[in-house]
């Protein structure tokens, strides 16, 4: 019993995570312990042969290329064909992951970039091939480790406990092999993954009853050979560029431990790990401390930091167009600050006084302001440049020219100017990411807001100049000094030469000031003034909208496409819709339009060019697979996030095993005295009283916000005029209820709520949709819709996003419900369409969520 219980406690301590944690402080305590060495090495390197470490970083260069080719013929092997500049992509951006993954150097063979994706080929077939890269990768450990061994045993150098590295990684290749010749043959260890994981098996069928290419597997045997001496030669170009003794020994040992650490590492590829042994190795052949901490670190860089830079690199490629998106905005906010900080702060007195020689006070301080105007502008237009606007560009480019111009004259900061010119080289590179045009209705409007303010503040400033009394400034102002002080008070100079004399005179002067603040405020800000699109009810509209649908309507959600929230676009003929709301800049439409097949890409083109014109960006949400080809002429991108569940309502039957928990669920509920009934509508007061209670008490008990957009919320009169089925207790009272939705796609029944009271007994939900199967057979409707199931149903993730959304799916606690959601769809589903996002650019998909959010809030 008590062997029992300490067998159970040892399977319950986490051996992974204590491993990664023993690396992780092993490598703070080496750096830790070393820092003093670590500082000799940077004179070392001064005096380093250039030469030899121009050597090492063109061999990393070669040992990249062999991995991407190695890449190419374990593809081969399998029958698959992929080129070499893919290749080399999919090492570094591997690479680059298994160095932050737990077991990274397997568990990133999983990562496939979507330039390999796209190529369509089986995602069992890739995994087979990525399963020999990996495969062979430790084969040749062992082909050339073994061999290195025994040659360093030969000349009786101690290599310490090698052995047992060696010997833990043949015992894992055997047993690999074994497990691969036992999946081949179905004997004895597949029948027992068989049974214990079901799953695994099913997902590895293909892997392993695929046919291996020998002429190419052998040919990725005999790359990775060389790829384990590029290794050990980078280790003996460190020897030779810090000028100690070489030895092929020491060379050949080390590297062989330091991959064995590798591969053991759970973490950071080894990190400290390595260091820490191949330090040690390098002192028993016989090298000085500062020696081996210098040559390990060298071939470290040449064999871990090089390709990892080049990983991040490979990453930074494939999503250039964000990047070039992102980096001028961070660019313009961190000019708009360093613009601010460099007024603020005093400037350098030699600099200033050389400036003073050339340019007057006045002229500087006028520098100043404009400089600290173009940085405040430049915060703003930061946002706006984030948006993708073309009029926030050129604000950009305008801004960043003034702020080279007057941090010279100001106190000749060039640094300053230095930045902008390189922020201003970025926005001119980038320039053709900037195609969103905004309203120049909305630019008029607010230009009109500072024009009239301005005026008012002008011609107060003027009179009260003019007219104020000579005790206050000593001064009787004529025109000509009204009209100049009132310009000194809108451009914010200083020094102005009025010398206050009462009390009303110095809070007549910050009075001055602060309104020459408001008019350039106002001025900024007119300048991104944009249309803020208010939904305005038109009955004719919905009226033709609700026509359009029943002569075209194929969707379940076209209902939701003429409720009160939405905003209708209509053909110039009126022979189509579109069906949106705005939020933050966007245009988001309800799936694609309603009208004629041959119609819908024109419409869509029609409506780009409509937002285009009006300032806003466009989304299209819940779009069916079938729908993503009217798009194709817009090049835009898209994003898997759920699918629909199609009930076979015509076919569906409760008799067969596997309904039995179905009918006994049901069988429960009558027994109890609960009943399920058809209620047409209209519906009676008392039955909307009772549906109301239901909906408030589930809103409130289950923690729900009510939504719309895709989904309807409760509103009582709609909800009079919608056939019902509701679940009653004895007495009487509802306990469950769910809507039907009219206008579906043809032979096609929708619910919209499917709403219960916390007391609600188990089995309502089947009863309810039970029901509304019998509803559905009843008015010769095949299908029912049962709405989507967000983020399920993903097979390959097409790209980084779908990659992220599949992985909370399955692995974060808040998204456990759409699981729980799934199971209880999938009980009637037989059909299941794929919806997508439909949205123009990588930089518009960081903005949707917010978006969306927003637009599904009544």
């Amino acid at each position: 019993m008590k062997t029992h219980k300490i067998s159970g406690v040892f399977k319950q301590i986490r051996w992974k995570e204590i491993l990664a944690v023993v690396v992780l402080l092993l490598a703070f305590v080496f750096f830790r312990s070393e820092r003093h060495e670590l500082a000799s090495i940077g004179p070392q390197l001064k005096n380093s042969d250039p030469t030899w470490i121009l050597a090492g970083i063109f061999l990393s260069l070669i040992y990249i290329f062999l991995q991407g080719l190695m890449y190419v013929t374990s593809f081969r092997s399998v029958d698959l064909d992929i080129r070499i500049s893919d290749a080399i992509g999919l090492f570094l951006k591997r690479n680059f992951l298994s160095v932050f993954l737990p077991a990274g150097g397997v568990s990133s063979l999983a990562y496939l970039p979507r330039n390999i994706r796209i190529l369509g080929y089986k995602s069992s077939k890739v995994h087979q091939a990525s399963a020999i890269y990996g495969f062979v990768g430790l084969l040749t450990v062992v082909i050339v480790g073994i061999p290195l061994l025994f040659y360093a045993f030969s000349i009786h150098k101690n290599f310490g406990n090698s052995w047992v590295g060696i010997i833990i990684l043949v015992s894992i290749l055997l047993l690999a092999y074994g497990a691969f010749v036992s999946f081949r043959k179905k004997n004895r260890l597949y029948r027992f993954a068989e049974k214990r994981f079901p799953k695994v098996i099913s997902s590895s069928e293909e892997i392993f009853s695929s046919d291996v290419d020998k002429r190419n597997f052998w040919y990725t045997v005999a790359v990775s050979v060389i790829i384990e001496f590029c290794g050990v030669f980078h280790l003996l170009i460190a020897m030779y560029a810090f000028g100690v003794k070489d030895s092929f020994s020491a060379a050949a040992i080390s590297y062989v431990i330091s991959v064995l650490l590798m591969i053991v590492s759970p973490f950071l590829r080894g990190l400290g790990a390595v260091e820490f042994s191949l330090t040690y190795i390098l002192s028993v052949f016989g090298y000085q401390h500062a020696e081996g901490l210098g040559i390990t670190l060298l071939y470290r860089f040449f064999e871990f930091w090089l390709p990892l830079v080049f990983g991040i690199a490979a990453f930074l490629w494939g999503g250039r167009k964000l990047f070039a998106r992102l980096l001028p905005v961070i660019m313009i906010f961190l000019l708009g600050v360093i613009n601010i900080l460099s007024v603020i702060t005093p400037a350098l007195a030699n600099r200033l006084n050389l400036v003073k020689n050339y340019l007057s006070l006045d002229f500087i301080h006028l520098s100043k302001m404009l400089t600290l105007m173009a940085g405040v502008l430049l915060l703003v237009t930061s946002a706006n440049l984030f948006k993708g606007t073309k009029r926030a560009w050129y604000f950009a480019v305008i801004l960043s020219i003034t702020s080279i111009v007057f941090n010279i004259a100001k106190a000749l900061d060039y640094e300053e100017a230095l930045f902008a010119l390189f922020t201003l080289g970025l926005l001119i590179y980038s320039r053709k990411e900037y195609t969103f045009t905004t309203n120049r209705l909305s630019l008029q409007r607010g230009f009109g807001w500072f024009a009239g303010i301005f005026v008012a503040i002008f011609i107060f400033n003027y009179l009260a100049f003019y007219f104020i009394s000579k005790t206050h400034f000593g001064i009787d102002f004529t025109k000509e000094q009204s009209l100049y002080y009132t310009l000194h008070t809108f451009l914010l100079f200083k020094d102005s030469g009025l010398i206050p004399k009462t009390g009303f005179a110095k809070d007549f002067q910050q009075l001055n000031y602060i309104l020459g603040v408001i008019s350039w405020l106002v001025l900024i800000f007119s300048f991104y003034r944009t249309n803020t699109y208010k939904k305005q009810y038109d009955a004719q509209n919905h009226t033709d909208a609700e026509n359009l649908v029943k002569e075209y309507g194929i969707s379940s959600l076209d209902y939701f496409k003429l409720t009160w929230d939405k905003q209708f676009f209509f053909t110039e003929m009126r022979e189509g819709f579109l069906s949106y709301r705005t939020a933050n800049g966007f245009a988001v439409v309800l799936e694609d339009p309603v009208c004629a097949e041959n119609n819908k890409t024109n419409l869509i083109l029609e409506f780009e060019h409509y937002c285009s014109n009006h300032g806003l960006k466009t989304s299209y949400y819940r779009v069916g697979e079938s729908s993503l080809i009217y798009f194709d002429p817009l090049h835009k991108q898209k994003l898997f996030i759920g699918q629909d569940a199609i009930l076979d309502a015509e076919n569906f039957s409760l008799t067969g095993k596997e309904r039995k928990s179905l009918r006994n669920g049901i069988n429960a509920l009558q027994k109890s005295g609960y009943s399920t009934e058809i209620k047409y509508a209209p519906q009676e007061e008392k039955t909307l009283d009772q549906v109301e209670h239901v909906s408030t008490e589930w809103l409130k008990e289950f923690d729900k916000k009510e939504i719309v957009f895709a989904e309807g919320m409760f509103e009582r009169e709609v909800i009079r005029n919608q056939d019902l089925i509701t679940i009653s207790d004895p007495e009487g009272n509802c306990v469950a209820f769910l809507n039907i939705i009219p206008f579906c796609a043809p032979d096609e029944c929708s619910y919209d709520m499917l709403r219960k009271t916390e007391n609600a007994p188990n089995g309502c939900t089947d009863a309810l949709i039970i029901k509304l199967v019998e509803y559905s057979k009843s008015k010769n409707l095949k299908f029912i819709n049962m709405g989507m199931t967000p983020m399920a149903g993903m097979e390959e993730p097409n790209n980084t996003a779908e990659e992220i959304l599949k992985f909370a799916y399955h692995r974060v606690g808040s998204f456990k419900h759409y699981q729980t959601l799934r199971n209880f769809k999938e009980k009637y589903a037989d059909l299941w369409e794929n919806k997508y996002l439909v949205y123009d650019n990588d930089l518009d998909l960081l903005q949707l969520p917010a978006v969306l959010n927003k637009i599904m809030k009544p």
